[in-house]
């Protein structure tokens, strides 16, 4: 448990609430921690539920406090970042699904994070930037979160411009799954996260799995692959039972 990093059981929901008020950021050490919960999630849980405490859902990457200053040899300076790249492999190979829901601002790793969720709401007042550019940074971590979740001209206008979008238009880019007004937001989650768990298990976990492998895969080894889970998850008791 991290205390920047809220983890709680909620019959089949796993809520995932980052917690760093004081700024909105997320330390290399909750990254970390994020892996840990969103990996082993499916022990306890049909789905993860993640947002931030607020105002806003996060304001980018920072280094805990304490921590010494980065190497100055790129080869030693290299592992400094495996929590961040971690975190976005934990989301895309978590089991379970993940449902974001984003409020106020997402920057940087934030909208990183923002991208990786198999289902994600934004708030109609939420605005979504990447910010590195600005400060003579190559955002190439974010950009190894996004390259298969936004099309090629929207990540390098975020990335040159470091403008923020509103959430209509990252809905268009491809960053989130629906708008909803801000009054509304939390009765559309409710609403959304019922109607998932009332799917049965076996068909929540399948389509995730799928989507994680087969686009990886070539034609015929996506058709086929999509042959056998399609046997196995409907065959399973619980895919038969009555609603």
């Amino acid at each position: 448990m991290h205390e920047h990093l809220k983890i709680e059981q909620d019959g089949r929901i796993l809520r995932i609430t980052l917690n760093r008020t004081s700024d909105n950021g997320v330390s290399d050490s909750m990254a970390a921690a994020l892996s840990k919960a969103v990996l082993s999630a499916h022990e306890t849980s049909d789905v993860v539920l993640l947002r931030s405490a607020g105002p806003d859902f996060c304001t980018g990457r920072i280094r805990d406090a304490g921590t010494t200053p980065p190497a100055t040899e790129a080869y030693e300076r290299r592992p400094e970042y495996d929590s961040i790249f971690n975190s976005y492999k934990a989301i895309r190979q978590a089991q379970v699904p993940i449902v974001g829901v984003v409020e106020g601002r997402s920057m940087g790793y934030g909208t990183a994070i923002v991208s990786l969720c198999d289902v994600s709401f934004a708030a109609d007042t939420a605005t979504f930037n990447i910010p590195e550019m600005g400060h003579n940074v190559m955002p190439t971590m974010v950009m190894s979160a996004v390259y298969d979740r936004m099309n090629r001209n929207a990540i390098l206008w975020m990335t040159y411009s470091t403008d923020f979008i509103d959430a209509q238009r990252a809905m268009s880019y491809g960053l989130v799954s629906t708008v909803v007004p801000e009054q509304s937001l939390q009765a559309e989650v409710d609403r959304f996260m019922d109607l998932l768990l009332s799917r049965p298990r076996p068909a929540i976990l399948g389509l995730k799995e799928y989507l994680r492998v087969a686009p990886r895969m070539d034609d015929q080894g996506a058709i086929d692959y999509a042959r056998t889970l399609h046997s196995m998850v409907n065959t399973a008791t619980a895919m038969k039972k009555a609603h």
